[in-house]
């Protein structure tokens, strides 16, 4: 019997999470992205890029054996976070409230995957230097002008796929008009292994806690604000941004974590939404390529990894004279998957909608809804269940 082929375009983070997890499931897979080009760090110096990973996902990576080839000085676990609204509104939500010792995991994108792809190299993946170009009826086509043969071709190479452009599946964008700026901090009072968020009306800032340096501690911010906001912050100086973080953030933390100083260089991107029919014949996208979603509950990375797990799952599960390409084989993935991303969705673009909206009785009413979510210890679990990955939204 023909051993089938499984070609995953995208070496990021989910393109080598897919084909680790394909490798140990036993599938004959394979990569085709440019080398792997790992960022030079100096020491005590961060990837600009971090994630808050949730005991599901942080359980996944512990099975693919990569959890384990981190740096554990370079993890920081989150034992609480601390909401706060435009108003009054606040809400403390702390792990042992739902018995948990840890609430999430906040890891370097750099750090995750250099030891994704150090677990590559130890199971031996096949790792094609080249760029997706096309599909052809047996697999792709290369920019090089190589064929690969695939009889399944997984889309991990991002927001903008080219593997979802040319399987010609179901797209649609919304921007939010809103950028992210991200940087790290370093902060004059010790965070607690505690994250941070405040929703503002017209941004929503995050600080995560982030390993202790010479300098003192040090968090990574995450800034989602109007996109005009953001270009200016990016268009001034460093001594003009140092500025604007310590007054302008300062102010809007009230100065929780004492005096905020940047410490690495900030970098923006645009916001959106973005949904997709997520599946072709022969063809399956999983991460940022199948969907994205604000980054305002920290859930894009969780999100992905669970695709990768489903779609692992099923082509584990599917009958034997069933091709691991064939439709009906891979419409259980996308209905699988359909109801934990559309809950995401849901959440994130609802919870932007709420703090955007000014109107005075809907101000009142969300800042009033957060100081009662504060005093009802059933909702406190079930949002920190929902952190953890273990329920929906």
């Amino acid at each position: 019997m023909k051993t089938e082929s499984i070609l995953v375009c995208g070496g990021g983070l989910a393109g080598m999470a897919t084909a680790l997890g394909l490798k140990k499931a036993g599938f004959e897979v394979s990569v085709l992205a440019p080398a792997y080009q790992p960022m030079a760090l100096a020491e005590q110096q961060y990837h600009p890029r971090v994630y808050a990973l949730s005991a599901a996902s942080q359980q996944f990576l512990e099975r693919l054996g990569a959890w384990g080839l981190m740096r554990s000085e370079r993890i920081t676990p989150v034992n609480g976070m601390e909401l706060y609204g435009d108003g009054d509104g606040f809400v403390q939500l702390d792990a042992w409230q739902n018995a948990q010792t840890t609430l999430t995991w906040i890891v370097e994108s750099g750090e995750l995957e250099r030891a994704l792809y150090q677990a590559l190299q130890v199971f031996s993946v096949p790792w094609h230097q080249d760029l997706f170009a096309d599909l052809t009826a047996n697999g792709v086509l290369t920019q090089s002008g190589q064929t690969l043969p695939a009889d399944l071709v997984i889309g991990a190479d991002g927001a903008r796929s080219l593997v979802r452009s040319k399987a010609h599946i179901e797209h649609h964008s919304t921007p939010y008009h809103h950028d992210g700026v991200v940087a790290h901090l370093n902060i004059e009072l010790p965070h607690q292994n505690m994250a941070y968020q405040w929703f503002t009306g017209d941004s929503v800032l995050a600080l995560l806690p982030l390993p202790d340096t010479n300098e003192g501690p040090q968090v990574s911010m995450v800034w989602s604000t109007q996109a005009q906001q953001a270009q200016d912050f990016m268009a001034l100086d460093e001594s003009a941004q140092q500025q604007h973080i310590q007054r302008l953030l300062g102010a809007l933390t009230q100065h929780r974590l004492g005096k905020l100083r940047l410490r690495s260089k900030p970098f923006a991107f645009p916001l959106t939404l973005e949904r997709s029919a997520m599946i072709a014949p022969r063809v399956a996208l999983v991460g940022d390529a199948a969907h994205r979603v604000h980054p305002l509950a920290g859930q894009g990375l969780n999100l992905g990894l669970g695709d990768i797990e489903e779609l692992i799952r099923v082509l584990q599960d599917k009958p034997s004279y069933q091709s691991v390409g064939e439709q009906r084989v891979l419409e259980r993935y996308r209905r699988a998957r359909l109801e934990p991303v559309l809950a995401m969705r849901l959440v994130t673009h609802g919870l932007h909608q709420l703090f955007a909206t000014q109107v005075a009785p809907i101000a009142l009413a969300r800042n009033v809804g957060m100081k009662l979510v504060d005093k009802l210890p059933f909702i406190k679990r079930h949002l920190i269940a929902g952190a953890a990955g273990k329920i929906g939204f």
